[in-house]
């Protein structure tokens, strides 16, 4: 973060949430900065499970907060941290493509810098902008998108925490390296993979174990489990009206908040269409 931008006012409520829901932030207030950030402050980034960036229209003006920000992306690109960004009255394009305001503190900060720091610069800048975030223009007030963000957080967590539930079930090994050859993880393809077979021989389990192993990869992640009597079709509904409700569900699940505003099939796959997500549907007919 820039501290001039926020650090009395936003700052201090973007740390006081999520300290309340238990979670643990550091923060580089008591670091001395420099043109380049030191090993502590590495160390710290890299052993962060998530990282906020909030970006603000004066960030760019710090070089301190340009270099820490390409620290994070590598993290982000070598070892898959997650990666948070939180947009506080800035627009996220004027970021991605360094215009407007934004790009003119920018080009101010690159005078007299090497080519290869600002090209490091524009691309941390570029790819931390297309990664879906929090806005503070979208209509809601700040305590509402300071509760989002802490539960955002607080739900990333508990799906990357390590999970040991399906340590020692004889065979899942085989059968997950099975599964990720046809997942393809590297791919950016639209794959569907189907486990078939009578009830009672672990298709569940299967789907569980690899869901609680990889869904840290994806930007979204959704098991919807018991489909068959959890979603039962209403009687005297028609097919189109089935798909939508089934959808409405999907999504709220995706995003974790209330979904109403499925008007047609298309919405989904229009929500979607530029993103990483990994869904499973369990016991579906």
């Amino acid at each position: 973060f820039h501290g001039a931008d926020v650090r009395t006012n936003f700052l201090s409520h973007v740390v006081k949430e999520p300290k309340s829901k238990g979670i643990d932030l550091f923060i580089d207030n008591d670091i001395d900065r420099s043109k380049s950030i030191g090993p502590e402050l590495v160390d710290a980034i890299k052993g962060s499970r998530i990282a906020m960036v909030l970006l603000s229209e004066d960030y760019a003006s710090s070089t301190w907060c340009l270099n820490e920000l390409v620290e994070i992306i590598k993290c982000r690109q070598e070892f898959g941290q997650t990666v948070m960004s939180i947009f506080y009255q800035v627009d996220p394009s004027d970021v991605k493509k360094q215009t407007g305001q934004f790009g003119k503190v920018f080009k101010k900060t690159c005078k007299g810098k090497t080519e290869d720091e600002i090209r490091r610069w524009k691309r941390a800048l570029t790819e931390v902008a297309q990664i879906a975030g929090f806005h503070s223009s979208n209509g809601k007030s700040e305590a509402e998108m300071i509760e989002d963000i802490a539960t955002d957080v607080s739900n990333k967590l508990s799906l990357s925490a390590p999970c040991s539930d399906f340590d020692g079930l004889v065979g899942m090994e085989s059968k997950m390296t099975e599964m990720r050859s046809l997942l393809q993880l590297d791919s950016d393809e639209v794959r569907k993979i189907g486990i078939l077979g009578p009830s009672g021989i672990g298709k569940t389990t299967i789907a569980r174990s690899l869901f609680n192993r990889h869904s840290q990869d994806f930007q979204l992640s959704v098991f919807i489990d018991n489909i068959k009597r959890n979603y039962a079709i209403p009687a005297c509904s028609d097919d189109y009206s089935v798909k939508l409700n089934l959808q409405k569900h999907f999504m709220s699940q995706l995003t974790n908040e209330t979904c109403t505003s499925i008007s047609h099939l298309g919405v989904v796959k229009d929500r979607l269409k530029d993103k990483k997500v990994l869904v499973v549907l369990d016991d579906v007919w």
